[in-house]
C-alpha cells in the first residue's frame, strides 16, 4: 500500500546534490530545492532510501525520510551537528 513520504536533504556537495535531485526527480510527485514528497509502498521506499544513502557522504551530508500519517519509521541518515548551521531537527 502505498504513502505519501517527504525526503529532505542537506548535500554539501554541488556534484552530489545534483545527483541526489536526479534520482528523487524519477520518483517525486511534488517538490522544491531539497524536499520532495513522493507516494511510495513500503518496499519502493526502502530501496530509494538505500539508493540515496549510497550516493552520499556520511560525515558532511544529511538525509530525512518522514512517512506523512504514521506509514512507517523516520529514517535519517548522518549526525545532526549542534552549532546553528547544519541543524537538523525531527519532528514526528
Amino acid at each position: 500500500m502505498a504513502g505519501h513520504v517527504v525526503f529532505a536533504y542537506d548535500i554539501a556537495c554541488n556534484r552530489r546534490r545534483r545527483s541526489i535531485h536526479r534520482i528523487l526527480q524519477r520518483w517525486r510527485i511534488d517538490g522544491q530545492q531539497s524536499v520532495h514528497e513522493c507516494r511510495l509502498g513500503r518496499g519502493e521506499a526502502e530501496e530509494l532510501y538505500l539508493q540515496l544513502v549510497e550516493s552520499i557522504c556520511p560525515r558532511t551530508d544529511r538525509l530525512l525520510l518522514v512517512w506523512l500519517r504514521g506509514e512507517g519509521p523516520v529514517r535519517r541518515f548522518g549526525k545532526a551537528r549542534r552549532e546553528p548551521i547544519g541543524l537538523l531537527r525531527m519532528f514526528r
